[in-house]
């Protein structure tokens, strides 16, 4: 990889960290949604924590805007996604409630996009290979509804 430092090695790390901890608890819900989900699926939402503290030093070590929206919009994610899921409690999700799955889809694409767009800043090859662990994470997602 050319071009590469410390702070888009951190940050190359932890994207692919990130969806790669999507895809484990998508194939997992998958499976146990009721058990699994409602008992543990809220430890996902703790990964806003670490996202927006690499946020922060993506910021300090001068690295452009683009490598630290994603980690601020994955906290936002994580805050409303536990909010709704485990505060309100809402079954937002079948039936669909559009007034709650609209921003939280997008806080959800918004996060991936902004750990996967700023790959190609880093090399071209992480992008292709986030495009397809996005693509997985994004059908098992789908699926496990």
């Amino acid at each position: 990889m050319e071009n590469i430092n410390d702070p888009n090695i951190l940050f190359t790390a932890w994207a692919f960290i990130y969806i790669i901890v999507l895809i484990i608890h998508f194939s997992v819900r998958r499976i146990l949604f009721e058990s699994y989900t409602l008992k543990y699926g809220w430890w996902v939402y703790l990964l806003g924590i670490p996202a927006v503290i690499i946020s922060l030093l993506m910021y300090r070590g001068g690295m452009t805007w683009s490598f630290s929206v994603g980690g601020i919009i994955c906290l936002f994610f994580s805050i409303y996604g536990y909010y709704v899921d485990y505060v309100l409690a809402t079954p937002w999700r079948n039936p669909v409630y559009l007034p709650i799955l609209i921003p939280y889809v997008t806080l959800y694409l918004g996060t991936l996009m902004f750990y996967w767009f700023p790959l190609a800043l880093i090399n071209r090859k992480l992008w292709y290979l986030y495009s397809v662990l996005f693509v997985i994470s994004t059908i098992l997602n789908i699926k496990s509804h």
